[in-house]
């Protein structure tokens, strides 16, 4: 009877992988199809998903595209990502540190207000966030897409989920030895939470490689934009050229599939620890 539930259990978890896995294997397969191919397939045919005539057209088409830098866009979300990532690393791992380990005036009860914060929709802020931007000259500049995003308040409380767990005895056997609090901090405690860091960065890095809205509405120089606005971008006269998109959307996906495969034991590991501690 194990050995029969053992089956089913891999048989289910097969089949929910091929599920998952089926629209990345299509997205992939119409970025190699002309566009007169794209949609003959629409049965369970093989050809569903092994295009008929193979073509590196949309890739070139979109690569070099002189009206839509698809390499700049590329290039403005690495930066932008990787900027908002270093920033939120080191900030919310600073203030997870205070609430975890300081004593200060009002400590829970400003935790508690800082965590309410996760209830109200990112849609909500948008406005009074554009108006403030526009207040400070920030719109169509890189500080536009940065400094709003370097603050999380999920990343705070994951971290201090970790930080808490970080034993009071070994940072007071730092301070007897003569080391201050920031060295206590990047000696001791920021070790311990390395899956913490790790995941928070990776999850950061992928909102704001997919971010669309808030870029669209603060960025108008086409050359500064991002990518997935980029992406939407891609049209012809006839309307959307889809198989543009798909290639876009193709050479997108894998930079940020790789990143994932390289870190998914950090990852996973850091949302397991995160769900016990909390």
């Amino acid at each position: 009877m194990k050995t029969i539930a053992n089956t089913i259990r891999l048989i289910v978890m097969i089949v929910i992988a091929l599920i998952s896995v089926a629209p990345i294997v299509w997205m992939a397969a119409g970025a190699f199809r002309p566009y007169q191919e794209l949609f003959r397939y629409t049965s369970l045919d093989i050809h569903l998903l092994i295009p008929v005539d193979w073509t590196w057209r949309n890739f070139h088409n979109v690569i070099f595209n002189t009206r839509n830098p698809f390499l700049r866009y590329m290039w403005n979300t690495l930066f932008v990502a990787s900027v908002v990532t270093a920033g939120v690393l080191i900030i919310n791992a600073m203030a997870a540190f205070a609430f975890a380990k300081l004593r200060f005036r009002c400590k829970t009860v400003l935790f508690a207000l800082f965590m309410s914060a996760m209830i109200i929709p990112g849609e909500v802020t948008l406005v009074p966030n554009y108006l403030l931007m526009h207040d400070l000259g920030w719109l169509n500049s890189y500080k536009a897409l940065i400094v709003p995003s370097m603050l999380s308040v999920f990343g705070i409380f994951m971290l201090r989920q970790f930080f808490a767990e970080v034993p009071g005895e070994m940072m007071e056997a730092a301070r007897i030895d003569g080391a201050g609090l920031p060295r206590t901090f990047v000696s001791i405690v920021l070790p311990a939470a390395v899956p913490a860091l790790i995941t928070l960065g990776l999850m950061t890095f992928l909102g704001n490689w997919d971010s669309y809205l808030w870029p669209l509405i603060v960025i108008n120089d086409q050359k500064m934009q991002m990518i997935q606005v980029g992406i939407a971008a891609f049209s012809s006269n006839e309307g959307t050229d889809w198989s543009k998109v798909l290639a876009a959307n193709t050479l997108s996906t894998a930079p940020i599939l790789l990143l994932f495969l390289f870190l998914q034991r950090y990852y996973i590991q850091g949302i397991t620890m995160s769900g016990i501690k909390g």
